[in-house]
């Protein structure tokens, strides 16, 4: 078992200009916390965690809120708490001037993780 109970979450944002990096601060059986750093255009694909729930603290930013498999967004920005409970569909893409910067935490750590195939992806982004 991890002792350690306060991080720095600026030691784990990574910013790339590929795909986002999930940086895991810390992992248990109970949760993994991890911190995103979305840049201006990138997204995280729409998925699930089929066995568990995914909630996000946006610290800086603001982007385009995946709901449903549609394509369905909604507006999130920093200050908001997003919560995906078992099997909704979630995932972002920033569609502002400046990075998306959050951290998300998945509990149980084994939830699980699918990609889902949005049917009106035509429509996004656009």
């Amino acid at each position: 078992m991890n002792d350690t109970r306060i991080f720095n979450s600026s030691q784990f944002f990574q910013p790339t200009d590929g795909e986002p990096i999930r940086s895991v601060i810390t992992e248990s059986s109970h949760a993994v916390v991890v911190a995103w750093h979305i840049k201006p255009g990138q997204t995280i694909p729409a998925h699930n965690h089929p066995h568990g729930q995914d909630t996000w603290a946006i610290l800086t930013g603001h982007g385009e809120y995946y709901l449903d498999k549609v394509g369905t967004t909604q507006a999130i920005a920093a200050g908001d708490v997003v919560i995906a409970p078992i099997g909704c569909v979630h995932g972002v893409f920033n569609n502002g001037d400046e990075p998306l910067v959050f951290i998300s935490v998945v509990s149980p750590a084994d939830a699980g993780y699918q990609l889902v195939s949005l049917e009106d992806s035509l429509a996004l982004h656009s």
